[in-house]
């Protein structure tokens, strides 16, 4: 048997994506485009507030505008490219092509766990210690929990990333995913992948179940801090602090659990590319509605946002009318 020649540039992959007529095609292409245009607007529309409102610099939003920042750079690293496969139907991508949306896939999918970690811990300091909030959330420790979240998800994207561009594929370049995902990658080599599984094993303890773990035992005291609370005005204001982020967490890691902890078989290949779908496209774009509804924080601030904007253009059009005049 011939040996199987190094990866290269050249090298090129199939991304199977959706199987559907001309028309279905279309109808994903319209579907997939709207909502990665919500996606973005939502996302960006957060993180824009939280930099311009003085309401909103705290360390609840601080994390939220982070979370916002991991949504928008894990769908565009991969819709754009399905949008263009049902759009032409050229369904190649280059084999560094694949290594980048499988780069930024991985370090989205470890910063956002982390992430929310760290915006359970928030939560937990809130309901738990009242009295001593701004104290513990210094911003020195608000920004030294995000900068470590992007910082390992960064190294352990670079670290199996480098380990995925070594790997030979010889039997197959199809992707049955719309991209190009560590399993769908692996299933491909002709090699021993032996040690992959106790690697991914092991990247779905650290980076997967222990943060689960963690945001489940800081809600184990929220919980029973806020029962202690005798109003129930009080309980109820307590806990809508921190209803948007364990909806958040449910969202997140629901499709991930079906995804990841199903058994494999070739019936389900369409079950995971949806799978998917609802991890990379859908909870993004339902993330900034779970945060803004019935949030009184972000709709104040997207008023005042409004109002000084009008003001702007109210002066703006006085001076254009003075320097006309002189």
């Amino acid at each position: 048997m011939a040996a199987c020649p190094n990866q290269s540039a050249e090298d090129e992959f199939n991304i199977l994506a959706f199987s559907a007529p001309p028309v279905g095609q279309f109808s994903i292409f319209v579907g997939v485009l709207l909502m990665y245009l919500m996606t973005i607007l939502g996302n960006v529309t957060i993180i824009t507030l939280v930099y311009v409102a003085p309401k909103l610099h705290t360390p609840m939003y601080f994390f939220l505008s982070n979370l916002s920042l991991v949504d928008v750079t894990s769908t565009s690293s991969s819709i754009p490219k399905l949008l263009m496969i049902t759009l032409t139907q050229d369904h190649k991508i280059s084999f560094y092509g694949c290594l980048i949306q499988l780069s930024f896939f991985l370090l989205c999918a470890t910063g956002n766990t982390l992430i929310l970690t760290s915006m359970a811990y928030d939560r937990y300091v809130a309901i738990c210690k009242p009295l001593q909030y701004y104290q513990i959330m210094s911003k020195k420790l608000c920004a030294l929990m995000a900068a470590s979240s992007w910082l390992v998800g960064a190294l352990n994207s670079l670290i199996l990333s480098s380990l995925i561009s070594v790997i030979l594929f010889c039997k197959s370049r199809d992707i049955n995913n719309f991209f190009c995902d560590l399993n769908g990658m692996l299933s491909l080599s002709t090699g021993d992948t032996k040690s992959w599984i106790v690697s991914i094993v092991f990247e779905d303890i650290v980076f997967g179940i222990t943060p689960f773990v963690l945001i489940m035992t800081s809600y184990v005291f929220i919980i029973s801090n806020i029962l202690k609370i005798h109003s129930r005005d009080g309980r109820l204001k307590s806990f809508s602090t921190c209803i948007s982020h364990l909806i958040t967490v449910i969202l997140m890691y629901v499709p991930s659990v079906f995804l990841y902890f199903k058994e494999e078989s070739e019936h389900t290949k369409e079950q995971d590319t949806l799978l998917s779908m609802m991890y990379l496209v859908v909870v993004p774009m339902l993330n900034p509605l779970v945060y803004s509804l019935r949030n009184k924080d972000i709709w104040e601030a997207l008023s005042a946002v409004n109002i000084s904007r009008r003001h702007f253009l109210v002066i703006k059009v006085e001076v254009q009318a003075r320097t006309n005049q002189t």
